[in-house]
């Protein structure tokens, strides 16, 4: 078991290189590239948004993972598909043989590439379909990349949408004319994935795993689904690991409005305050208020049950998410844990407890390697 949960480990630090392979697109305020895991967040909660199954999502969370060697191809560059295809396939033989579940992991990443499932078809489709949204949700889009985007949609692997998402694409030619939205679920769903984008320009205390800069929440959010992809074999009774992944998508979308707040300050300490609870709980409203009425009220359901951290599956999620901190923090560094002079009892009433009641495989293999690292 120790064994498998270092390998698992090692995959999924090697995955946290994915936050700096920078994409075509950018995000959209104008302010930088979307990098390929912000991508990869946010096409799986796209993909959660319009209805996808729990193994399309699990697609989207590892897709892109083959960028870490080759990097982002751009659509509208040419390139040579053959030989594309055969290094992403040494890319696929490397980062997922660091899993234990390599050959899962591999069949899932085969599968999804094939496109020939119906997961698979849908997964393609969320894929092919969010660098266009991103785009034309935009504020002000950029002139050339909207002419890649009418390319795309005209003759590109966004055709695909003619037959198998009509409304998507009108809503695409409507805005392109400069028409004005219809007031429509399509829009409104939109809408609120236009909002989660701006999830990518929130930091977090924590450092990537190279220590080159703060990781944003949406990398996180990203990266802690992978987690709960990774370490669903250490899910107690009654967890349903896919209902987790769900959760995690979403549980830091209230940062938008409020911020993150680090565990470690002086606001974290304070997170249970009947003011910040507030604070979180009109961003919440806010934010999955902008979807169809009955998805709102389901996505603020989730986000609730994972504030509670009441049920097994929400008690999972919480492990996790104290547990990817921890991994980032041994991995760079430590800096979010020196900037606010975190020590090993720190570490063991704040978040040991936590990660314990979820998964406390995870907590007995962390815990001496945090107790040598902060000695």
């Amino acid at each position: 078991m120790r064994d498998r949960i270092a390998r698992h480990f090692d995959f999924l630090v090697g995955a946290d290189r994915l936050k700096s392979v920078d994409r075509a697109n950018v995000l959209m305020d104008l302010s930088r590239p979307e990098n390929s895991a912000e991508h990869s967040w946010h096409v799986a909660l796209q993909a959660m948004v319009f209805g996808a199954s729990d193994r399309a999502i699990a697609m989207l969370l590892l897709h892109d993972l083959v960028e870490i060697d080759t990097g982002d191809q751009p659509i509208h560059l040419a390139h040579d598909a053959a030989a594309l295809a055969l290094a992403e396939a040494g890319a696929a033989e490397r980062i997922f043989g660091l899993s234990p579940d390599r050959d899962a992991l591999i069949a899932l990443w085969r599968e999804f590439e094939a496109g020939r499932t119906p997961d698979a078809v849908m997964a393609k489709r969320m894929d092919h379909s969010q660098p266009l949204f991103q785009v034309l949700l935009a504020p002000e889009p950029l002139a050339d990349h909207v002419a890649i985007v009418r390319d795309n949609l005209h003759g590109g692997r966004a055709a695909r949408l003619a037959a198998e998402w009509p409304e998507a694409l009108a809503w695409a030619e409507a805005a392109m004319a400069g028409l004005p939205p219809a007031g429509n679920d399509l829009t409104r769903r939109l809408a609120f994935l236009a909002e989660a984008d701006r999830l990518k320009t929130v930091l977090r205390a924590n450092l990537l795993v190279d220590g080159s800069r703060r990781e944003n929440s949406a990398e996180h959010s990203w990266h802690l689904a992978l987690y709960a992809l990774v370490f669903a074999g250490l899910a107690g009774p009654g967890v349903d690991a896919g209902r987790v992944i769900r959760m995690l998508l979403l549980h830091d979308l209230v940062e938008v409005d409020v911020g993150d707040v680090p565990l470690h300050s002086a606001a974290g300490q304070a997170h249970g305050s009947a003011e910040i609870q507030a604070a979180e709980a009109r961003a919440a409203r806010r934010i999955f208020g902008l979807l169809p009425e009955d998805q709102a009220r389901d996505f603020l359901s989730l986000w609730q049950e994972f504030e509670a951290a009441a049920t097994p599956d929400a008690i999972f999620a919480k492990s996790l998410d104290r547990c990817q901190p921890v991994m980032q923090n041994l991995r760079s560094g430590g800096i979010g844990w020196v900037d606010y002079g975190v020590t090993f009892a720190d570490i063991e009433s704040r978040v040991g407890g936590k990660i314990a009641q979820g998964a406390p495989a995870l907590w007995q293999w962390l815990r001496p390697r945090v107790q040598e690292f902060l000695s």
